[in-house]
């Protein structure tokens, strides 16, 4: 009896390996489980909050019967139809859209600081949509949505070629970073020397969407952003394989049988892409491509980017819409500047960021 004990007690008593793997898993699964239930409740609330909430107070059951068509209030349908809701299409879109492109650009650079408005991406784009609003439009030649969208893609693919071209002889991330803002600096003095010859409604017009912001929101721009990002989109949920294996480095990414040249194609068009449509309808949105990614990081535990890229474009769209609702009601009726409120809540992040990987030699 003892000695039938002592061969079953060893035996017992040892960790079933597969089991504690099993339940680390599950635990991991349910971490993201509820994240994204958390996610979707809070981005349907912003999203409704958006709606209802402004100068004119209008109450959900109006808002409701108004997107049912059965208010005939033409005040308050014009108001929502016209004003608020593509507004908030636009913020929820784009803001989904800037984080995926600052999550791209931190997988190409291995470096969580890198964003679109850090590296000068942003201004790039915005440089190009100058020359068109500013010496195009001058010669009384009609700009169209999708030629706003063109121009600010060209210009990111510059300021993210010259980027590209940077970091192919700067190793130091951090070189490369203030190598980044140096370009975004040469990319807004090109703008102002643009705007010191431009007319009076002109500049106008330039500075307003120059800071960021949602106020200029129409149906049509927000059917152009929708089928843009959602295109991009699942573009870049395809590639989320090749990003996961990208991530840990080129060498790796070849013995797995990545095509390394197609996929930095990939992530450089996309991510411009993306940049350029925020720009050409938002004006340069800062920080939100930065400091969302590590949000989601820390709330999932998790790198890859088949679970990454989802979660932060809802978080990115909740984050825009917030900010948009308090760019407007903070100090209404006078409106501030969306990209105000985006860099005083995520430069802080920024920061916390840099001092928490302070020391560390790897993503």
């Amino acid at each position: 009896m003892k000695s039938e004990l002592n061969k079953r007690d060893p035996n017992k008593s040892k960790p079933n390996k597969s089991e504690y793997d099993k339940s680390n898993r599950i635990s991991s699964d349910q971490r993201i489980i509820i994240v994204f239930i958390v996610l979707v409740l809070a981005a349907f609330a912003a999203f409704v909050l958006n709606l209802f909430i402004g100068n004119v107070s209008i109450g959900i059951d109006d808002v409701i019967r108004i997107l049912t068509g059965i208010s005939r209030d033409t005040k308050k349908i014009n108001i929502i139809m016209n004003i608020r809701l593509p507004r908030t299409i636009m913020a929820f879109i784009l803001g989904g859209a800037l984080t995926v492109a600052g999550f791209l650009l931190q997988t190409y650079f291995s470096n969580p600081i890198a964003g679109p408005y850090i590296l000068g991406i942003s201004s790039g784009a915005k440089m190009v949509v100058a020359i068109l609003l500013i010496v195009v439009a001058r010669t009384g030649f009609y700009v169209r949505g999708y030629m706003l969208v063109l121009s600010a893609f060209v210009g990111a693919v510059i300021a993210t070629g010259f980027i590209i071209i940077i970091s192919r002889s700067v190793k130091n991330m951090a070189a490369l970073l203030a190598a980044g803002i140096m370009i975004g600096y040469i990319c807004s003095a090109v703008t102002d020397f643009l705007i010191a010859f431009a007319d009076d409604s002109d500049i106008v017009n330039l500075h307003s969407w120059s800071q960021g912001s949602f106020s200029g929101a129409d149906m049509e721009g927000a059917k152009y952003c929708l089928v843009i990002v959602t295109i991009s989109f699942v573009l870049v949920m395809l590639l989320s394989k090749s990003l996961d294996a990208f991530r840990l480095g080129e060498s790796y990414a070849r013995s797995v049988g990545v095509n390394v040249r197609l996929c930095r194609f990939l992530i450089i068009t996309l991510s411009s892409l993306l940049s350029a449509c925020v720009t050409a309808f938002a004006g340069p949105i800062s920080f939100i491509g930065i400091a969302v990614p590590f949000l989601m990081r820390e709330a999932l535990k998790s790198s890859k980017p088949v679970i990454l890229i989802p979660a932060s474009f809802i978080s990115g769209a909740i984050f825009c819409l917030f900010s948009d609702l308090l760019a407007r009601m903070l100090f209404a009726p006078t409106e501030l500047n969306v990209s105000a409120v985006t860099s005083l809540f995520g430069a802080p992040l920024v920061v916390f960021m840099i001092v928490k990987r302070h020391g560390r030699s790897e993503y």
